[in-house]
């Protein structure tokens, strides 16, 4: 009789299988230890051994396991106040040691950012933010009427979302070091902490600029890309005082004390080390004057009376926290000095450069305390051209419409941007949107809109069809609302290059003669080979009743959607399938050329077969 079906694991998966069984349940006896040891103020040397195992473990389910239970044990020491303010000599010692260990830990959770493990990633994330809660509520036990917030740890968060230290579980497999912050990681992150809780947006601010600050690029080359990837996403910055109301640390939602002249600010910044410095005052106000420099806030617009307020670099932090200008002022800091590290003579740096120019007009300036303070690296952008020029030219001319920016040459810039690529390029419509809303104001002189409409007309001679069709509503909309331009399209005498006064080479706008000319090379388009544009051109030959055109219908057109255009088309009238090719007439004349020939040389007995052999597709029309 044979024996049961085998279900157990070959030995080898039973063995390893028993080890971690093994090393499980150690991890389960030193956190059951350490918690009675928490309980009975008992020796907690215990935790070195079960910090020592949590650092060994490879497999992710021993890790998960590991760190768990650590931060379980962490979380109770803390609750006991092992590690807050205060205390005798011996005390203090245990607190250090403590403190040592914990940094550790914290270290490795940091490390488990980078880990091949996505469970890991989100875990240790998850913890990270805890003991933030845990560590903040713990020292805020020691000055009930200053909450406070544990700045050291938080910078370490800072640090691991920005930097990416390599894995320690899989350090020594590592080939090459990635130090750009796992999606999944700036997600959640993102969307559970910094998009929702105002202590954590507003802290996160502040390091992140002092981190840029103090750390060089060749050090952390992917600093500057790490911040703006978190900072674009952000869209939900507060505008109002009211929508101060979301806290991680709940403490900190605590009504603060009115600012009335010096802020007594002892205290303050006692989270900002594990040490007992938090009484200095000199450290404190050093870190914050940086703030000096953001007091200056927009000029009242709204016309309602402004009351009184403090500096900014006088409040405490928790007053800080519930004053919109101090949001602000940090949300400014941060982009100041994130800006200057997008470098846009390299590759990489112009691609950031790039990400932001697309953020910057909509959720950068209208948060920044003074939106000038930008000027010179969204100049420097227009200056450098390309693609880049284009996206910051919108930003440009926010600034000059909002924020009363005097740029004199705009046009002049804006114009040299029509160039032989401005059609070709991926961000066209952008382009078009923008230039649309440049050249909207009424005010503008006749001959500088004129060089515009003739450059364009001029570069849609070598435009694909997708971008001719771009072309011609734009100029249909500025003729109409600029009627002195209509003779650009009346006048006959300019019908070709040889003639035409239009100074191409020209690079001043107002100087061009355009005025002079026609608009010829939109005329051109009248047989073109795609109908659709052969069909829209014929709009300048009728009378201008009908109203301006909606831009938007014409600026996503590409090859793709044209041929679906044309292959769904309904179409009207049959096109004819069949000639009327009578017996003995050749279908080509070429054909009746060359027989014609051979009979001249004396082929004439020949002629049947040349004539059936050489013109087969004749053959194919003759039905009779």
């Amino acid at each position: 009789m044979p024996g049961p079906i085998r279900s157990l694991p070959p030995p080898t998966k039973k063995r390893k299988v028993q080890a971690d069984s093994a090393i499980k349940q150690s991890i389960q006896k030193l956190e059951a230890d350490l918690t009675r040891a928490v309980a009975t103020n008992a020796s907690l040397n215990p935790l070195a051994d079960l910090l020592d195992l949590a650092l060994a473990t490879k497999t992710p389910s021993e890790t998960s396991k590991a760190v768990y239970a650590l931060y379980r044990v962490f979380v109770l020491v803390i609750a006991d106040d092992k590690l807050g303010l205060g205390g005798d000599d011996a005390a203090k010692v245990v607190k250090a040691w403590l403190w040592d260990r914990l940094n550790v830990y914290v270290d490795h959770l940091g490390g488990l950012l980078k880990d091949e493990e996505k469970t890991l990633r989100i875990s240790a994330l998850q913890i990270l933010l805890s003991l933030q809660k845990h560590l903040s509520t713990s020292y805020t036990k020691a000055t009930p009427s200053q909450p406070q917030f544990h700045i050291s740890h938080f910078r370490k968060i800072v640090s691991f979302l920005l930097l990416c230290p390599p894995s320690p579980r899989l350090q020594e497999k590592s080939t090459s070091e990635n130090s750009t912050i796992d999606p999944d990681v700036l997600h959640y992150f993102h969307e559970t902490w910094f998009s929702v809780h105002d202590d954590i947006r507003w802290f996160f601010l502040r390091e992140a600029g002092t981190l840029l600050n103090s750390t060089p690029p060749k050090m952390a080359p992917s600093l500057a890309a790490n911040l703006l990837s978190v900072l674009e996403r952000l869209n939900t910055f507060p505008t109002e005082k009211s929508e101060l109301n979301s806290w991680w640390v709940s403490e900190m939602g605590t009504r603060p004390p009115k600012p009335k002249g010096p802020s007594k600010k002892a205290g303050a910044d006692a989270a900002s080390s594990g040490e007992e410095d938090e009484n200095d005052k000199e450290a404190e106000e050093d870190e914050d004057d940086w703030r000096k420099f953001f007091d200056e806030e927009p000029a009242q617009t709204d016309g309602k009376p402004r009351g009184p307020s403090a500096r900014l670099h006088k409040l405490t932090i928790h007053q800080s926290l519930h004053a919109l200008p101090s949001h602000r002022a940090v949300f400014t800091r941060a982009w100041l000095a994130l800006l200057p590290r997008l470098s846009i003579s390299e590759e990489n740096g112009k691609a950031l450069a790039m990400r932001a120019l697309n953020v910057m007009h909509r959720g950068v300036m209208p948060h920044l305390t003074r939106p000038v303070l930008v000027m010179d690296w969204v100049g420097a952008s227009v200056d450098y051209g390309g693609a880049v020029g284009l996206l910051a030219l919108n930003a440009l001319f926010v600034l000059m419409k909002e924020y009363n920016l005097d740029y004199p040459s705009f046009y002049t810039r804006l114009y040299t941007f029509l160039d032989r690529d401005a059609l070709h390029l991926k961000h066209r419509a952008r382009f078009f949107r923008m230039t649309e809303l440049f050249l909207s104001s009424t005010h503008l002189p006749s001959n500088l809109l004129a060089s515009f409409v003739k450059r364009l007309s001029r570069l849609s001679l070598t435009a694909p069809p997708a971008a001719i069709v771009m072309v011609i509503p734009f100029t249909y909309n500025v003729l109409k609302l600029h009627p002195a331009l209509m003779s650009m399209i009346h006048r006959t005498d300019v019908d070709d290059p040889s003639n035409d006064p239009y100074l191409s080479n020209e690079e001043n706008p107002l100087n061009t003669q355009a005025q002079l000319s026609s608009l010829w090379e939109l005329f051109s388009h009248r047989s073109h080979y795609h109908s659709g544009v052969s069909t829209l051109v014929k709009i300048f030959s009728e009378a201008f009743t009908k109203p301006s055109y909606a831009m938007e219908d014409f600026l996503d057109h590409t090859y793709g959607t044209l041929f679906d255009t044309e292959a769904h088309r309904k179409i009207k009238k049959e096109p004819a399938l069949a000639g009327d090719v009578r017996k003995g007439r050749k279908l080509f004349p070429v054909a009746d050329a060359a027989e014609a020939a051979n009979a001249e040389g004396g082929e004439e007995e020949d002629e049947d077969a040349v004539g059936a052999e050489g013109d087969p597709v004749n053959e194919l029309w003759v039905f009779a």
